[in-house]
């Protein structure tokens, strides 16, 4: 199988803060993007969706084939680091997703 290893890209991941970042200052600033409220929701839930994804893929990989990573006296403090942002970036994820969910309830006048 050939397999290609990214490691720790912290590009991506401060692209995908940025990213979130961006799409909760403009809903709070702006108050929508689209005008439909519910276009807006189905943006931040995709978004946040994707956001988590990247995270999820890498704890996933960490845990099921990083075998040495399950045996705490071998991990690195570098990895703790890797796993301890990956969850971080994770939450961020969830919080767009919540964000873009609280679009749909919104009453249009």
């Amino acid at each position: 199988m050939d397999r290609q290893y990214r490691g720790h890209n912290i590009k991506i991941m401060s692209g995908l803060v940025l990213i979130a970042l961006l799409y909760t200052g403009l809903v709070f600033y702006l108050q929508t993007l689209t005008g439909i409220h519910k276009l807006d929701g189905a943006i931040g839930v995709l978004l946040g969706l994707y956001i988590s994804s990247h995270p999820a893929k890498h704890i996933v990989n960490m845990a099921f084939f990083d075998h040495s990573f399950l045996r705490w006296e071998t991990s690195r403090r570098s990895d703790l680091l890797w796993l301890g942002l990956n969850l971080l970036i994770l939450g961020i994820g969830w919080i767009v997703i919540v964000i873009g969910t609280t679009r749909f309830t919104i009453i249009q006048a």
